[in-house]
């Protein structure tokens, strides 16, 4: 058996890429291929001489022997799979537990085109142009529910750490978007590509954007963590699928963009939801999830981070839900503004469904949703609490569409002024400007259902965010 992880799981062009590996063969390969409309062969290495090494516990850097690959410095920006031979070649998947290692290949800081958008407090990259967009995997998140060493995945079961308190769980080992066991239930709608992996929702979005056309550099979130700065070289940053999982320093620099003109698109959900802490020269993450309810590294909860996730993305899990196994049941965004630009070229009229009649739905298997004081299922209208500014809700935050989560969906959140699966849940589909437009999809599968059986509207409408706030 063989398996491997990168030493660093994002490089320059030009930078070598180090890979640890243990396999039971006396010797391996690598077969390099960049993700975009497919698998593009890069490269194979030479043979290299196997060893083999133990597993290690979760919360610690597994030191397996490691490997110095030279790439081509021409590489462009991407999503690389190192595919992980030791005997004949094999044809690469994103759906594998083992055997294979990702890594993304940012863009030189002049290879990014011209800004306008300005960073501020200390994250300042002056004023450059950018037209192409900024693509963000959820390297945390991805570790969060990686099984590599045990536990039970999502922090639950990992080794203690004492400062920060909380559970750990290292970068340094198999997994982290491939190659490992991932926690959590099988999709219904799709078992081949575990959630919490890359192949799950964020392969499906990128195979979409460079299908597409769009132009498009790559980073993980932790780029953004240690390089705030990089943001400014761009005029949008995009993300889909699960992000849950965000760092202080991320979370600063993400806001301080927007607040300089940046633009920020999250085709996903249960965003932002939990606080993570990088450690031992970000090698691991600490995040603390038990305790008291208030638990310590909540975003939103006063007891916590008390900062709302909201208040960067305009929803929350929390007004939101999910749904973990078999079918779900949906009834479909209703559209609440038919005017808004957002809907050009759909056809969508005031009121409408759109959504509900996908693969999978459109709405979960998480939702992210505002405070709603009342939704009417005959017209569709959606109504935001009087409180939601008070609750973390943006000012001018505008509800765009909405789908009503019932009794039957499986997870219903408590939050203010509600216990678990009181009040309304709902999906919100919404934008906001502050310096810069911040819109949210309010649900993590709009990647899956944007890269499967065409449905135009849903396809329009994330043209219709990307070309306005790439302009």
């Amino acid at each position: 058996m063989i398996r491997g992880y990168p030493r660093h799981a994002s490089i320059w062009p030009g930078e070598r890429l180090q890979l640890h590996v243990s396999t039971d063969r006396p010797r391996f390969r690598a077969a390099l291929y960049r993700w975009g409309d497919g698998f593009e062969p890069v490269m194979r290495s030479d043979w290299l001489p196997g060893k083999h090494a133990l597993d290690a516990d979760p919360a610690d850097d597994w030191h397996w022997p490691d490997y110095s690959l030279a790439l081509d410095p021409s590489l462009r920006s991407g999503v690389y799979l190192a595919q992980l031979e030791d005997a004949g070649p094999r044809p690469p998947r994103l759906d594998q537990d083992a055997g294979a290692a990702l890594f993304v290949v940012r863009a030189e800081p002049d290879a990014a085109a011209p800004p306008s958008v300005h960073v501020p407090s200390g994250a300042d990259a002056g004023r450059r142009p950018a037209r192409r967009l900024l693509y963000k995997l959820p390297l945390a998140t991805y570790h969060a529910y990686n099984r590599s060493g045990g536990g039970g995945g999502d922090y639950q079961a990992a080794q203690r750490a004492a400062t920060p308190p909380g559970a750990r769980v290292s970068l340094r080992r198999p997994g982290g978007g491939i190659g490992g066991p991932v926690w959590g239930a099988p999709d219904h709608y799709d078992c081949r590509s575990p959630r919490q992996t890359f192949a799950h929702w964020d392969a499906r979005f990128v195979r979409w954007l460079e299908r597409s056309g769009y132009a498009v550099d790559y980073c993980t979130d932790l780029d953004i963590h240690a390089d705030p700065a990089l943001l400014g070289r761009y005029r949008l940053l995009v993300g889909a699928g699960h992000d849950e999982y965000w760092t202080e320093a991320r979370r600063d620099a993400v806001e301080a963009f927007v607040e300089g003109g940046g633009n920020v698109a999250f085709f996903g959900a249960k965003l932002c939801w939990w606080r993570v802490h990088l450690v031992d020269g970000g090698t691991a993450l600490v995040c603390r999830q038990d305790g008291p309810q208030d638990a310590p590294d909540h975003w939103w909860r006063p007891g916590g981070a008390a900062r709302p996730e909201d208040s960067l993305s305009g929803a929350s899990y929390r007004h939101g839900g999910g749904w973990r196994d078999g079918p779900r049941h949906s009834g479909g965004f209703r559209v609440q503004d038919a005017s808004h630009w957002i809907f050009a070229g759909t056809g969508l009229a005031q009121g409408e469904r759109f959504g509900h009649d996908t693969w999978p739905p459109l709405a979960g298997h998480a939702c992210d949703g505002a405070p709603l004081a009342a939704f009417d299922h005959d017209s569709g209208k959606a109504t935001l609490s009087a409180w939601c500014d008070r609750a973390g809700t943006p000012h001018g935050y505008q509800v765009l569409a909405a789908c009503h989560l019932d009794r039957h969906w499986q997870d219903l959140p408590s939050r203010e002024r509600h216990a678990a699966r009181e009040g309304i849940h709902a999906a919100t589909l919404g934008i906001y400007q502050r310096g810069g437009t911040v819109f949210s999809a309010g649900t993590t599968d709009w990647a899956q259902v944007i890269d499967g059986p065409r449905d135009r509207r849903v396809e329009r409408i994330t043209r219709n965010v990307l070309d306005r706030l790439l302009a």
